[in-house]
C-alpha cells in the first residue's frame, strides 16, 4: 500500500447524508440500488449507484444517515449518472455494509 500523506486526505471531501429516495437498478452489470442522498446546504441531494442489495432493501434505506465522497467527478453507470461514492465495508462475505454515524448528525457534515 502507499503511503498517504494529510494532505491527501483533506482533498477528500466526504459527508453525511440522508437517502430520501433508493430504486432497484436492474440495468446495472451488479445487483445495485440507485440513491437519491440529501446532504443539505448548498450540496443539496445527490445520485450514488451502490451495490448494497445483500443486506439493504429499498424501503429500509430511506431516511438512513450514510458517509459518500461527494468531490469525485461524476461516474456514468449504465443509464445512470453517479455524482457521489457512497461508503461500505465488506462483510466476511465480502458483501457491502454502509459506513454510518451511530448517532443522527446533520447532513453536510464534513468527516474529520
Amino acid at each position: 500500500m502507499t503511503e498517504a500523506h494529510f494532505d491527501d486526505f483533506l482533498k477528500l471531501d466526504i459527508r453525511c447524508g440522508t437517502i430520501i429516495k433508493a430504486e432497484p437498478f436492474p440495468e446495472a452489470r451488479k445487483p445495485a440500488v440507485k440513491l437519491v442522498i440529501d446532504f443539505g446546504g448548498d450540496l443539496g441531494t445527490r445520485k450514488s449507484s451502490a451495490q448494497i442489495t445483500k443486506h439493504y432493501d429499498c424501503d429500509a434505506l430511506l431516511g438512513k444517515q450514510v458517509m459518500a465522497v461527494v468531490n469525485f467527478p461524476p461516474r456514468q453507470i449504465g443509464p445512470f449518472m453517479s455524482e457521489v461514492l457512497t461508503l461500505g465495508v465488506p462483510d466476511d462475505a465480502g458483501e457491502v455494509v454502509l459506513v454510518c454515524p451511530d448517532k443522527s448528525v446533520p447532513d453536510g457534515g464534513r468527516l474529520y
